[in-house]
């Protein structure tokens, strides 16, 4: 019992950043778009936001820099793909590889800096509860707004007008056009709103995760949240089952490297994630009905008012 409350939180921190991710890469595909870029998003937040909080102590400051960061590579993808009609996957490609560079570039002077990580909540009376308290009660502002956002994007797309228009765009963009919805425009939102969880996702990891920068420390978790839209068959409730099944993972494979056991290579035990994650999807395409019928049907083509 000791030992189950730090296990859950260490599970829950592993699993936000890839919940923050992949619920802005679904509302990007419920759109339309599809944005391979994540990667390089989230790297982009985590460098801007270690870096404002380091220069300036404000934590606030810093997750809001990290979004805006997340959304301005966005909308250059936006830019390029939606404006110039340039190809998705390419363009999505492109981008990972420049905030990989860009990102490197940025942190290159703070490599090695401390930082204090973001102050957890703390409410006298319900901190203290046994495994319930600090699991709950005793985490920072970004995991409940990774909960609240996930809420309010359900809620959106199911329960709202607006979230219907933008499922029709992603299904049909030239029915929806023709009706008169704003199609670029809708997607260029969702674009920009999937740039700024990407962000948010890496402000996480450098601010909270593991307070300090380095080169690449998203560690490929932007291809995960990618693959965990898909997994989650493109369903809110289900992409959160997602985040925290990977981030499970990623906890027992440090656990077992914790161990010492020298039977089983290190670089295997990192690998194990990531394998699962694979083998998840290979499961899930048996089912080409189901990922078709989920799936939006104009997803990565592209859409031109005159074409």
């Amino acid at each position: 019992m000791d030992i189950l409350a730090p296990i859950l939180i260490s599970i829950i921190a592993a699993s936000t950043p890839l919940l923050f991710a992949a619920i802005g890469e679904l509302v990007v595909e419920k759109s339309g778009v599809l944005n391979l870029g994540v990667e390089g998003m989230m790297l982009g937040g985590a460098v801007i936001a270690f870096i404002i909080s380091v220069e300036t102590g404000n934590s606030s400051l810093a997750i809001v820099a990290g979004a805006a960061m997340g959304a301005m590579m966005a909308g250059l993808f936006a830019v390029l793909t939606l404006g110039l009609l340039a190809n998705q996957v390419a363009t999505g490609l492109a981008l990972t590889l420049f905030g990989i560079g860009l990102s490197a570039l940025l942190g290159q002077g703070y490599v090695g800096t401390p930082l204090t990580a973001l102050p957890k909540l703390n409410i006298a009376g319900l901190t203290d509860i046994p495994i319930l308290g600090p699991v709950v009660f005793g985490q920072d502002i970004l995991v409940y707004l990774s909960f609240v956002v996930t809420a309010i994007v359900a809620w959106f797309l199911y329960r709202t007008r607006a979230g219907l228009i933008l499922r029709s765009v992603g299904e049909n963009p030239h029915a929806a056009h023709a009706i008169g919805f704003p199609v670029i425009r809708i997607r260029l939102f969702a674009v920009l709103f999937g740039g700024a969880m990407a962000g948010l996702g890496g402000a996480y990891l450098s601010l909270s995760y593991t307070p300090m920068w380095a080169e690449e420390m998203s560690a490929g978790r932007g291809w995960i949240a990618l693959a965990l839209v898909v997994f989650a068959t493109w369903r809110p409730g289900r992409v959160v089952l997602g985040a925290y099944l990977f981030g499970g993972l990623t906890l027992a494979q440090l656990h077992l490297q914790g161990m010492g056991s020298s039977a089983i290579p290190s670089q295997f035990l990192n690998m194990v994630p990531y394998i699962a994650t694979i083998v998840v999807l290979v499961l899930i395409s048996r089912d080409a009905t189901r990922i078709r019928m989920n799936a939006p049907a104009s997803i990565g083509k592209v859409f031109h008012p005159d074409g």
